[in-house]
Formats: structure tokens, C-alpha cells, sequence
């Protein structure tokens, strides 16, 4: 049966109780985090690294579309409510919670170790061949562990790596976390809030920085418990006010906290000592290698206040993307973007590798600020990064699930 036909068949066989909204912004979502790497990339390849930085603390205004285009949250709610799901049926098939675990974990892991086995090949042939500079942890007395590419915390091509292990950590804890929603409901994602807050006034107001770690628990469980919440039917009683006030909290708070006003008011010049150089937040919702500060590593009061916002806009316009995913065309889409996922993010930074392998030596990518050369290059570094990675899905692509499924593999997963 070829790729077309099987979508067909997936397409017909959607129970009418599935909901498609989730597995819509399930794939939207790591689309878009693929195409923003490709895009906001600024190239560096020197003395034998390669490796990339981020064109948005180069590029006035570029900030604002980590506003509305920082997907992270959105990725996390529809991860809770697929746990939720998940969970909930294999406890009614007699299942116990490490099955559910264990399950979860294999899904993740299958294409994972394809990616690392591939990676590890790759790597030995490199440093066999004495390819490339050194790079990471020493592995032996004097041998690193990479070469020409740096650590597994960069973004080219191990980037995905860490998303991936702290995935995985929610998905161990996530009966706990659906336990905890079930006796206690939405106290727990507001106790969340309360916990970020307590967090950077500390990290940041008496200068213990590595406190601010602490954060990835609340902010990024925040919209996870939220899914539960949208699994169990909880957010679909919500009034459209309550939603319409965490959209205007979230982008108010936002603005609030990113610009000078109300930290001048509270701490005066005392603001620096809290903020290095800016004296507030950074504007930008990603890393922008410029500034000492970041909203995303590790996330602050800002990474809570655009989950806020963005899941409140979610869920307005839920209806609306109802009624659209009706169309079979962008429902098929949405099966075949899901269907290949978890190859999509893994693999994603090796295309755009192997585009600056193929595309450096011609001359292109080599612009270091944002300059006119680098926006008319763009087309470029989205179209090449996207063959390639088309091609790397037909060859691993298998690894990710069985073709043979009866329904879309989206929404129990």
C-alpha cells in the first residue's frame, strides 16, 4: 500500500470522538520549531567547529515573534492531555503505571537510539579519519568525545537531545502528575505559578542564579497539567471571559516585565544587580546568545506568562480549528506530520548540517549579523535543510512507528 492510499485509509478510519485540535497542534507545533531553527540561524564554522547562534539579539524587533511563535508550552499542554489519555486506558485495560512508563518510554526511545547509533558511527569515522576540532568532555586521557561539532547542549545536530531527556522525565512522573490533578485539580498549575514567582525573585533578587534551575519544574509542568485539565474536559467548561483574561494577563504581563517601567519604580538602579545590562526580563522568549540573561535557559516568569496566553488563544480558537480540520486535505496533513514526528525533530538540525556542508563551500551562509545577504538567504536555508531532511525521512523514518496502524497515531500517544 503506498504513503497516499494508507492516509486515505487513516483518514477514513478517525473515530468522530478523536480530537483532532490536539493532534493539529502536536504537529504545528514541531513544525514550527523546526522551521524557526532553520530560520533564525546565524552559520559558524571555525578552526574545525561547527556549530550555530541565533539571529534574534542581532536583528531589531526579531524578539517579538518568539511572542506568538515560542511553541514549547503548546507542545507540553498537548503532551499532558495525550498522557492523561494514554494513562487512563491502559489503567482500564489492567495495566499498571509502569506499563503505561514503559510503553511511552519505548515510543520515544526506538528513534532515538537510531539517531545516537547513527550519531556514534558517524563519530568514529570522524575521529578515526582525524576530521575536524575536538570538542566536549574528555573521554580517556586526552581523547574528547566529539568532532567538529560542539557538546550535545548545542544546537547542531544534538540541539533536540535535551528537549528529548526532560520529555522523558514528565512522561516518567506523569502519573503522579495525573494523580495529583485528579484529587486536586487546577490548585496544582496555580501553585505552579506561585512557585515561579518565589523562584526568580529569589534567583534573581538575591542573587542565587543556580536556584533559577529549579524553574523547569513549574513552568514547563504548568501546561502539562493544564492538559490534563483539557483531557478530562475541565478547560472546555471554562468560560470565554476567564480565557480572554489570561490572554490580556499574559501578553500585559509580558510587556510589563520586558521593559524598564515597573523595575525602575520598584529597584531603581538597583535593577542591574538584579538583571545584568538591562536592568528587566529580555524581550526575547529564546536564547540570543548576546545577552547574560535568558528566558528559556532556564525559563522564568516570562516562559509561564506566554504559555498563559498562548494556551488561552488555543483554546478561543478551538472551534474554529474544529471546523477546519474537517477538510480532508489538512487532516490528512496533520496524520502524516504526526506519523513522522518524532523523526522530523531529532533529525531536523543534521539536515541543516548537512545543508552547510553542501552550501558553505559555495559561499553561502557565511553572513555573521543579520544583513540584507542573510534575509535574502533565507528561502535558501529553509528549502535545502527541507530536501534533505525529506530524504533522511524516507530512510529512518520506519523506525518511528509501524506503518501497518488502523488509526491516526496521534492523540492516544
Amino acid at each position: 500500500m503506498d504513503r497516499l492510499s494508507e492516509l486515505d485509509r487513516l483518514a477514513q478510519a478517525t473515530p468522530t470522538t478523536r480530537d483532532r485540535t490536539v493532534d493539529f497542534l502536536r504537529g504545528a507545533s514541531i513544525v514550527t520549531v523546526v522551521l524557526g531553527h532553520w530560520f533564525i540561524s546565524i552559520n559558524h564554522w571555525e578552526a574545525g567547529l561547527i556549530r550555530t547562534t541565533s539571529a534574534i539579539g542581532l536583528t531589531s524587533g526579531l524578539w517579538l515573534a518568539t511572542w506568538f511563535l515560542q511553541v514549547m508550552p503548546i507542545f507540553f499542554f498537548v503532551g499532558g492531555f495525550s498522557n492523561f489519555v494514554t494513562y487512563s486506558s491502559t489503567r482500564r485495560q489492567g495495566s499498571t503505571a509502569w506499563g503505561f512508563v514503559r510503553g511511552r518510554l519505548r515510543r520515544l526511545l526506538t528513534p532515538s537510539l537510531v539517531f545516537l547509533g547513527v550519531w556514534m558511527a558517524v563519530q568514529v569515522v570522524l575521529h578515526v579519519a582525524d576530521i575536524g576540532a575536538p570538542a566536549g568532555p574528555l573521554v580517556g586521557d586526552d581523547t574528547r568525545l566529539l568532532r567538529g561539532m560542539l557538546p550535545p547542549g548545542a544546537t547542531v545536530p544534538f540541539g533536540p537531545l535535551w528537549f528529548l531527556a526532560v520529555y522523558m522525565v514528565v512522561v516518567v512522573i506523569a502519573p503522579v502528575t495525573i494523580w495529583l490533578h485528579r484529587r486536586l485539580g487546577m490548585w496544582v498549575p496555580a501553585v505552579m505559578v506561585v512557585a515561579t514567582v518565589v523562584i526568580d525573585l529569589i534567583g534573581f533578587g538575591l542573587d542565587r542564579h543556580g536556584l533559577r534551575y529549579l524553574n523547569i519544574i513549574p513552568v514547563l509542568l504548568f501546561p502539562h497539567q493544564l492538559g490534563h485539565a483539557l483531557a478530562d474536559g475541565t478547560l472546555d467548561r471554562w468560560p470565554r471571559r476567564r480565557l480572554w483574561a489570561m490572554v490580556i494577563a499574559g501578553l500585559g504581563g509580558l510587556v510589563l516585565m520586558t521593559n524598564p517601567w515597573l523595575f525602575e519604580a520598584l529597584l531603581g538602579e538597583r535593577r542591574f544587580d538584579w538583571y545584568s545590562t538591562i536592568g528587566h526580563y529580555p524581550k526575547s522568549l529564546l536564547g540570543t546568545d548576546v545577552e547574560p540573561i535568558s528566558n528559556a535557559y532556564p525559563p522564568t516568569i516570562c516562559f509561564l506568562l506566554v504559555g498563559i496566553w498562548t494556551l488561552a488563544a488555543v483554546m478561543l480558537l478551538r472551534p474554529r480549528l474544529r471546523r477546519w480540520l474537517e477538510s480532508a486535505r489538512l487532516w490528512k496533513a496533520t496524520i502524516l506530520v504526526n506519523s513522522m514526528i518524532m523523526t522530523l525533530f531529532l533529525w531536523h538540525m543534521t539536515a541543516y548540517l548537512l545543508a552547510m556542508l553542501l552550501a558553505w563551500p559555495l559561499g553561502f551562509g557565511r553572513q555573521q549579523d543579520s544583513t540584507a545577504g542573510w534575509w535574502l538567504e533565507r528561502p535558501l536555508w529553509l528549502a535545502l535543510p527541507g530536501l534533505l531532511l525529506a530524504g533522511i525521512v524516507a530512510v529512518v523514518g520506519r523506525f518511528e512507528r509501524p506503518r501497518s496502524r488502523s488509526s491516526p497515531p496521534v492523540t492516544s500517544d
